[in-house]
């Protein structure tokens, strides 16, 4: 086993029309025995800025730390907020920098560019980025992930279709893998405001 599987984590990313929505499961595991229920992969960096870390949990929580401080440093320089490319471009560095012994990580990058246009991209744990229009996934269960993302997105979906299409996506793929579930969050990105929704999930 990877140790980027250790903790077991299913996760995406998926835009619509001018919104875009990002999910995780809650489940925090050492391999097969089950830790927490409630672990958080998904954290806010902007007004419509949001990162997802699937990988080691300790990583996750020291990344994390890490990419706060550096969103928070550049707001205090530039007197704004990242925009998702920046942003994109400041993980890469920074996972790029420890590329000899990497953070067990692989980011999904999710938020709205200032008109509105979804933005969505992962990258490696060596910070090597990935920009795409549709979906990204990531964690133990990405190829059930993108099986279902592949048949359940649809271009220019609306923040209700997209919250149905992502849960779904979600829900059906982490039933599929043992290492992640037990529940999920979703947060749906609008140019307004950010929704979360929590999803029950089979607990078996």
């Amino acid at each position: 086993m990877s140790i980027s599987d250790y903790n077991g984590v299913s996760m995406c990313a998926m835009t619509g029309k001018n919104c875009v929505a990002i999910a995780s499961d809650t489940r925090l595991g050492a391999q097969a025995q089950t830790v927490s229920c409630d672990f958080q992969k998904i954290f806010r960096m902007g007004k419509r800025l949001m990162v997802g870390l699937p990988g080691l949990a300790t990583d996750v929580l020291t990344v994390s730390q890490k990419l706060t401080y550096r969103c928070n440093l550049y707001k205090l320089k530039e007197e704004r907020e990242m925009r998702p490319t920046t942003f994109m471009n400041a993980v890469s560095s920074l996972l790029y920098e420890k590329r000899f012994g990497p953070y067990y990580v692989e980011p999904l990058i999710a938020g709205l560019e200032e008109d509105g246009t979804p933005f969505i991209a992962s990258t490696d744990l060596i910070g090597c980025p990935l920009v795409t229009t549709d979906f990204v996934v990531g964690g133990t269960c990405s190829e059930q992930l993108y099986g279902m993302c592949e048949a359940l997105h649809n271009p220019d979906m609306g923040p209700d279709e997209l919250f149905e299409a992502i849960s779904q996506a979600l829900l059906n793929a982490q039933d599929r893998d043992a290492l992640s579930g037990w529940g999920g969050v979703v947060h749906i990105i609008e140019m307004d405001k950010i929704t979360t929704k929590h999803l029950k999930a089979r607990m078996d």
